[in-house]
């Protein structure tokens, strides 16, 4: 069993990083807490094939409504990539968490000894126990985030509770009635909180080094994604094996689709919907809320985007 678990943590085979760490409180707690499940008392469950069901060694934490089903689509085009088809939950929902490993294990897909496995919850990045609960599991774990500019994400995050409401033929507040309270901009509106990167990415910052965690620019995906998954594969140790030509654009669609061995495929008719109108001042307002953390959060990680 030793011998299979170091084999899946050389998938990665890099000098190891110096973690930032988690704070002192949390290496005390962690010397005197019992762990609720042990890595040591997993089962394997090995298919005849060779094909086995494993912890994962990449996570896409998030964000919400940032791409991250496009970037798992993706990233599924690798052939040394074997992707988790539905959000696991494992560690957000206590339900699951109490599972155990061996639960997570069995929501993993079965996979070749050289693949990759990787399962994507968009919740990870913006709960506050998840950043412990994944260190535990894995400190030295790849995490890939991809995020977009946080006032269109809000307008994202309205329209998709929106249309899940339409379609159960529920009525479903206007945007403004959740961005305006008293007057004023409701920035106890989570969807607003769900776009304030710089407060959560600090979260993560205490238990993984920023170069175990790679930032996907959701934008530049959407505009032209093979020079963002080229920088995915290398920060995975991914052989170069997805090409421009495994991408093309759906005019009728209004972004890009799937090539792979000859078969097209696209996002579900549910990704690009056209985002409500909102009162021009009300988002200058919105914009202007979030520049502050914004300039924060590009100090925080080394790098800016092109936000508003």
């Amino acid at each position: 069993m030793a011998v299979f678990l170091l084999g899946a943590a050389l998938l990665f085979v890099q000098p190891r990083a110096v973690p930032s760490g988690p704070v002192a409180s949390f290496k005390a707690e962690a010397a005197t807490q019992k762990e609720p499940f042990r890595k040591s008392d997993l089962k394997e469950s090995i298919h005849l094939n060779g094909t086995l069901q494993r912890l994962p060694q990449t996570i896409i934490i998030g964000v919400r409504k940032g791409g991250t089903r496009a970037l798992l689509e993706m990233l599924s085009l690798h052939p040394d990539m074997a992707a988790a088809e539905s959000e696991v939950h494992f560690f957000d929902w206590e339900e699951h968490y109490s599972n155990g490993l061996q639960w997570y294990v069995s929501q993993m897909p079965f996979s070749y000894p050289y693949q990759i496995t990787v399962e994507k919850t968009p919740a990870y990045f913006t709960s506050l126990k998840v950043p412990e609960r994944v260190y535990r599991m894995n400190k030295l774990i790849r995490l890939l985030l991809i995020l977009r500019d946080p006032t269109e994400r809000v307008l994202s995050d309205y329209t998709q509770v929106f249309f899940n409401h339409m379609q159960k033929h529920k009525l479903y507040p206007s945007i403004e009635e959740f961005l305006v309270k008293d007057g004023e901009l409701n920035i106890n509106y989570k969807a607003i909180n769900r776009s304030l990167y710089y407060f959560h990415m600090q979260n993560w910052l205490k238990y993984f080094p920023l170069d175990h965690i790679h930032i996907v620019d959701g934008d530049k995906l959407i505009k032209d994604p093979f020079p963002e998954i080229v920088k995915v594969e290398r920060f995975l140790n991914l052989s170069p094996q997805i090409n421009a030509s495994n991408f093309y654009f759906n005019k009728t669609k209004g972004f890009y689709c799937l090539r792979d061995s000859g078969r097209d495929r696209c996002l579900h008719e549910s990704k690009g919907r056209a985002h409500p109108k909102v009162d021009p001042i009300l988002l200058e307002k919105l914009r202007g809320y979030f520049r502050e953390p914004n300039q924060k959060f590009f100090e925080l990680v080394g790098r800016t985007f092109d936000w508003h």
